[in-house]
């Protein structure tokens, strides 16, 4: 409905009046029935910590704790962050159960908990006296008012019974409009927390992204001690092992992708990764034609390859998913460096730009970091592989061999086909080498040189063993395994 002021038009007050309320009676606030001993576990995500990068919160309710005149709960937390673990204690509030306090450790995870499952506690509460806003009934037309733009209605929308991993629940669908676009809240009668959501930021034009998102995985009654028994944190155990837990993401790496289609700048710490230790990156995906824009809807995953780009490690496959997502250009990740002392090839692998759930539609492109990996401590040293190695023990009939071939009296077929034969069975020892693929079949002439000296004794059997692996590596002579 608009309302006409001479030539201007503009929209009514009451348009924002929306009417709600499901046929079920009674009421419901945030902490309806909590009480000691109850277990909850949520998989949940909120757009404040890493754009809504998922994870995983236990929480027990141990009992009671005095703080001042006020009476909390106090519960027992684990938090699972992608390769991190998170153990310590939130204090939640007996009339709003907002986490209000605790362990220093789980500061922005009480802040998603408290801004997504307890949300609903700024419009539902136990009390209503003091400022409380109390119970509010599910045949109520409207919940309140949210407070971004628009101001849209909480509303009971509807009657819903939905199964989640953790059962099959009747619920209450809560809900409100965000840019067009419908966010949900579940409830349940009697229980303490919503079991499912799924809400939107507001944006003026395209997808909106998550705001926040949970589900409940598991809820048990009455237990009676602590189910976190053993569970240690990550960063204790990173202590233990020596690590550094101190550092700063002080190393810069900043140029474009393979085939120049976007920038990244890469900040990561520490300076010398250890193998056991934790690793931080910080990802800003840039494009290739001004350096001060961000891309946005960024898919992408974060690997760890061999020499020929095959995949060794997939962070996102880790983290049970697809790829990973950045709405915004920028990423943190936290990572555990499980790659062995010496050299690791670390590839930030770009898919595209799309909405999540949407496959792009441009070929992937990717930048590669080189990346020294050094040992932990107790660590075995790490021994590389021989180069120059002890004097091959090579037979003195061998040389005569190559000082035929040297001479021309024997072709190049017939010495490679010794050689071979020899390799094979074990009178001539070679060191690793990886095989080529080389198409011409003229071997050096410096080749044939080092064969003559070695037949005369004027170099020892190592440097000839290194020309063998030059024929092997550039594919000059093949040997199977």
């Amino acid at each position: 409905m608009t309302v006409l002021l001479g030539t201007l038009m503009l929209p009514s007050a009451f348009a924002q009046i929306q009417s709600g309320g499901v046929d079920k009676p009674g009421t419901w606030y945030v902490g309806e029935g909590l009480k000691h001993g109850d277990y909850f576990s949520y998989n949940m995500c909120h757009v404040d910590y890493k754009e809504c990068t998922e994870f995983g919160l236990d929480m027990w309710i141990k009992g009671d704790k005095q703080v001042g005149s006020e009476t909390k709960w106090l519960a027992e937390v684990v938090v699972y962050d992608g390769s991190k673990i998170i153990v310590g204690e939130m204090e939640l509030g007996k009339i709003a159960p907002e986490p209000t306090g605790g362990s220093e450790e789980l500061g922005v995870y009480r802040g998603a908990f408290k801004s997504s499952v307890a949300w609903l506690s700024a419009f539902a509460t136990s009390d209503g006296s003091s400022g409380g806003k109390g119970p509010k009934a599910f045949s109520a037309a409207s919940w309140g008012k949210i407070g971004n733009i628009g101001g849209e209605q909480v509303l009971p929308k509807l009657i819903e019974e939905i199964t989640i991993s953790s059962g099959t629940w009747d619920t209450v669908q809560m809900g409100w409009k965000t840019g067009g676009y419908v966010s949900k809240v579940w409830i349940v009668d009697e229980f303490p927390f919503p079991v499912k959501a799924h809400t939107l930021t507001h944006v003026s034009e395209g997808i909106p992204p998550a705001e926040y998102k949970f589900e409940l995985l598991d809820y048990k009654e009455n237990v009676s001690t602590s189910p976190f028994s053993g569970i240690v944190s990550t960063a204790d155990t990173f202590f233990a092992q020596g690590c550094d837990t101190d550092f700063e993401r002080d190393i810069t790496v900043k140029k474009p992708t393979n085939n120049f289609d976007y920038q990244i700048h890469v900040f990561y710490g520490p300076e010398e990764p250890v193998q056991g230790c934790e690793m931080q990156w910080l990802i800003k995906f840039i494009s290739k034609f001004d350096d001060t824009e961000f891309l946005n809807q960024v898919q992408f995953d974060f690997l760890v390859v061999d020499d020929n780009l095959t995949p060794l490690r997939s962070i996102a496959q880790e983290e049970g998913r697809q790829y990973l997502y950045s709405p915004s250009g920028q990423y943190i990740l936290d990572m555990v460096v499980d790659e062995p002392p010496g050299e690791a090839n670390y590839v930030i692998w770009v898919y595209g730009l799309a909405p999540e759930g949407i496959v792009p539609g441009t070929a992937a492109d990717y930048i590669k970091i080189p990346v020294t990996v050094f040992a932990g401590e107790g660590s075995a040293p790490v021994i590389p592989p021989p180069v120059d190695i002890t004097p091959q023990k090579i037979p003195e009939w061998i040389k005569n061999n190559a000082g035929w071939w040297a001479d021309g009296a024997i072709d190049d077929d017939s010495f490679v086909q010794g050689i071979q034969f020899l390799i094979k069975e074990g009178i001539m020892e070679i060191p690793p080498t990886s095989q080529g693929t080389g198409s011409s079949n003229e071997i050096p002439s410096w080749i044939k040189q080092n064969a003559a000296w070695w037949a005369d004794g004027a170099i020892d059997d190592d440097s000839f063993v290194q020309g063998i692996q030059f024929l092997i590596k550039e594919g000059l002579m093949s040997i199977s395994s």
